[in-house]
């Protein structure tokens, strides 16, 4: 999700973004807010909502921002929204929410105006939540500007707070042998930032799971796991793929290889918006950052 820029920002740009991420860190819940939350079998919870940005390839400000509300628990595709988009802010580690944020609020916000039952009771992201260099990461600057419940899921571990992907790190890894295993990201000031989460039985890597807003880290988790028929929860995976596919058909860039077409078979969502509307990665995008 997150993508390269080519100049830092101002001195005075990163000192607003840490003013305001300091203001909007003061409204995070970090605890189950929903009844469905605290059920074992989440009753109640009955839409689930994936968001994600993919790049132009050989572009760093072109990018689609996609939401998608999947059904709970079928996990079948009943809302859709890609547009393109064009980010001005440049990318800087620890800020992705100003590059990004403002045009996932924008299709939030179409969803509310447009189709508000079909609202998402929850939120995945693609990036991190309070696991993040002050605390607040994307996922968390989503949830407090929708209000929305939002949970963060990398699958690249965000090394701050002394968490370290060292040898230690990397034999607790090899110890999640059971889908659903998991071991807590525990930083060097005694917090527990996060979830190391084995989401899938044939997956050797983990999903970094974070609270991003109004959820406590144990629903999360759950949560993330019964998601995932995959490695990436649904949401997040057919928001990606349905991303990407949206840069193919608007702009005319080459289809993927069949049997990778095959393999990421479009659901056909049941309610779209009227404009515009691994798990790869992202159209031509970099390694990521999660922040």
């Amino acid at each position: 999700m997150a993508r390269e820029a080519a100049e830092k920002p101002p001195e005075e740009i990163l000192s607003l973004w840490k003013r305001e991420q300091a203001q909007l860190k003061a409204l995070l819940v970090e605890q189950d807010t929903e009844a469905w939350q605290r059920d074992p079998a989440f009753s109640g919870l009955q839409r689930v909502g994936g968001v994600d940005l993919s790049f132009v390839k050989g572009d760093s400000a072109s990018a689609c921002a996609s939401l998608v509300v999947l059904s709970y628990p079928e996990l079948e595709v009943v809302y859709e929204d890609c547009s393109m988009v064009n980010l001005t802010a440049p990318y800087m580690s620890g800020f992705l929410a100003f590059r990004e944020v403002p045009f996932l609020v924008d299709a939030v916000q179409r969803l509310q105006e447009k189709e508000p039952h079909m609202v998402p009771q929850v939120l995945f992201v693609d990036g991190n939540g309070v696991l993040h260099h002050r605390g607040f990461g994307v996922a968390c600057h989503l949830g407090i500007l929708t209000d929305l419940p939002c949970i963060g899921v990398a699958k690249k571990l965000l090394q701050v707070d002394g968490l370290e992907n060292n040898a230690q790190h990397k034999e607790k890894i090899r110890l999640l042998q059971a889908e659903g295993d998991t071991f807590p990201l525990i930083g060097g000031s005694g917090t527990v930032l996060g979830m190391a989460l084995k989401s899938h039985s044939h997956s050797s890597k983990p999903l970094y799971v974070s609270v991003g807003h109004r959820i406590s880290l144990e629903s999360a988790v759950r949560l993330t796991r019964s998601c995932c028929r995959f490695r990436s929860p649904e949401p997040v995976r057919q928001a990606d793929i349905r991303s990407r596919d949206y840069i193919r058909r608007t702009l005319g860039s080459p289809r993927p290889p069949p049997e990778q077409e095959r393999s990421q078979k479009l659901q056909k969502p049941k309610v779209c918006p009227k404009e515009g509307s691994e798990e790869p990665a992202g159209e031509g995008s970099p390694p990521e950052t999660h922040s």
